[in-house]
């Protein structure tokens, strides 16, 4: 199961309505953070998601609304007793991360551990990985070194025990873990594989653009994803910006054949999320398009996608 918080939704002035942008995920014992803008781990209160639990953050780029958050998370951390090491990936990491540990008298009492993330070959690169999961970047188009990035949960098969398996003497137990593991069984004399007795459930895959105008990388690392999660700080066009609109990125998200595009990072001059609802249902798409609030959850469980909001209450 993968859960998602949008923590902030806003770009680079917040308001009233909307905080600078992070977006938290969890799936398993992994909690993690996609940017990190001011005010995240206030946010973090008020969605009763606890910031000590965070081990990985990933920066798109170093525009302080997306990184300035943090530098008093770093110092709550401390304050708390913080022993385990905290990871920082990004388009130049090093050079941004010993600047913000730059910033105090004295640096924190765990490791900080800058993770530099590619951003000048036009390809998809794996940054993180666990038995369970894959976390991949992919540079984007703005006017400082950005990446993409994009959440995998790998594919995992159903062993249909009591129908195909029944016919090779399959069991449940040992017998299904070690088919899993090699491929493989020789039973009484006779192999089966995987597929002679199971199917493959495909995992859950969501995306996250950053800020961008709209370009092929942002579709490449979207291909048939779950969820897209999608720079849309504008809702007409704007000349001279490098961001996207609504209909660029709709556009992008049907291109990706994406089931899901969520819309963030909006400008402070819309402040009627009702009005930008209202905008993005003229453009036709497959997609269930959703326009995202601060404390908004999604959550992906077998069944399909649950909509809901945290608070301090949850």
């Amino acid at each position: 199961m993968l859960e998602i918080v949008f923590l902030g939704t806003g770009s680079g002035i917040p308001t009233r309505e909307r905080n600078h942008s992070a977006i938290w995920l969890h799936y398993g014992e992994e909690n993690m953070l996609w940017d990190c803008g001011e005010g995240t781990q206030r946010q973090m209160l008020f969605s009763g998601i606890n910031p000590m639990k965070i081990d990985n953050i990933f920066i798109t780029h170093w525009h302080a609304d997306h990184w300035a958050g943090l530098i008093g998370y770093v110092q709550t951390m401390n304050f708390e007793g913080r022993k385990r090491p905290l990871y920082i990936h990004g388009p130049e990491a090093e050079r941004f991360v010993a600047d913000i540990l730059d910033l105090g008298h004295w640096g924190p009492g765990f490791k900080v551990i800058a993770k530099p993330v590619q951003y000048e070959k036009d390809e998809e690169t794996t940054i993180y990985e666990s038995e369970d999961f894959i976390i991949t970047s992919i540079p984007v188009k703005h006017t400082v070194p950005t990446v993409a990035y994009c959440f995998k949960e790998r594919d995992s098969w159903n062993v249909d025990v009591d129908g195909k398996g029944k016919r090779f003497g399959l069991k449940e137990g040992r017998m299904i873990g070690n088919l899993k593991k090699e491929g493989f069984l020789v039973i009484k004399d006779r192999k089966v594989t995987l597929e002679d007795v199971a199917t493959v459930r495909k995992g859950v895959k969501a995306a996250y653009s950053g800020d961008t105008m709209p370009c092929d990388n942002v579709i490449e690392i979207s291909k048939d994803s779950d969820l897209m999660i999608v720079d849309s700080t504008f809702v007409e066009n704007i000349e001279d910006r490098m961001h996207g609109t609504l209909e660029e990125v709709i556009e992008m998200g049907n291109k990706a054949n994406a089931k899901n595009i969520a819309l963030t990072h909006f400008s402070r001059r819309y402040s009627d999320h009702d009005e930008i609802v209202k905008e993005a249902k003229k453009y036709k798409t497959k997609a269930n398009v959703i326009v995202a609030e601060d404390m908004m959850k999604l959550v992906f469980r077998k069944k399909g996608l649950e909509i809901g909001k945290v608070g301090m209450k949850d």
